[in-house]
Formats: C-alpha cells, structure tokens, sequence
C-alpha cells in the first residue's frame, strides 16, 4: 500500500543504506534526524526541515509517492549532489529497529 500506513524504502546516497520503514511517519522523522547531523547549509537545513516536519507531510510525501512511486530530494554536501530516495517497499518486510539503530549509530 503507498501511503502513511504501508512499509516504505529510505536512502540518503553516499550517507545511509537502503533501509524499511514500516510506516511513513517513522522513516520521515528518521530521515530528519539523519540530514540534521550533516554539515548542511541553513538554506538546505530550512527546507528539508520545512518538507519533513511540517503539519501535512506524511499527507503530502505519501501523495508524490502515489502519484509518482518515489520520492528523491537532493542536497549538496561537499560540493557534490546527493539524493534522498522514499519509496513503497513493495511488500518488503521492515526488519524491527534496523533503520533506527543504523541510522542512530546504536
């Protein structure tokens, strides 16, 4: 299912794996958390923030991903381009915590 409730495939290219998330909510805030630990510009900062934190943004990322089938954001760091792909895990099973302690480092 492509929404806020189905799984969901996260990267950050050439900062994260590939990882699922069993809910939207979930791989949004952990997607913030990891670019927020980057030496991004404010500009950059700003905007990634505003997109994945706002009030309706599971609404409207789940909206490009039904739409669209995928998400991907770019950023630059260190002068070279850099993607944040979401998209359905297509029936992928989210092995339990393993975004959340790759991505946090625990």
């Amino acid at each position: 299912m492509i929404g806020r409730d189905g799984p969901v495939v996260v990267e950050i290219e050439d900062v994260t794996a590939e990882a699922v998330f069993a809910r939207l909510p979930d791989a949004l805030a952990a997607v913030w958390q990891a670019l927020r630990a980057l030496p991004l510009g404010a500009v950059q900062a700003d905007a990634f923030e505003y997109f994945l934190t706002r009030p309706d943004a599971v609404r409207a990322v789940a909206r490009f991903l039904r739409r669209d089938g995928e998400l991907s954001l770019t950023f630059t760091l260190e002068g070279r381009p850099h993607a944040v792909r979401i998209r359905p895990a297509d029936g992928a099973a989210p092995a339990a915590g393993a975004l959340e302690r790759s991505w946090s480092g625990a």
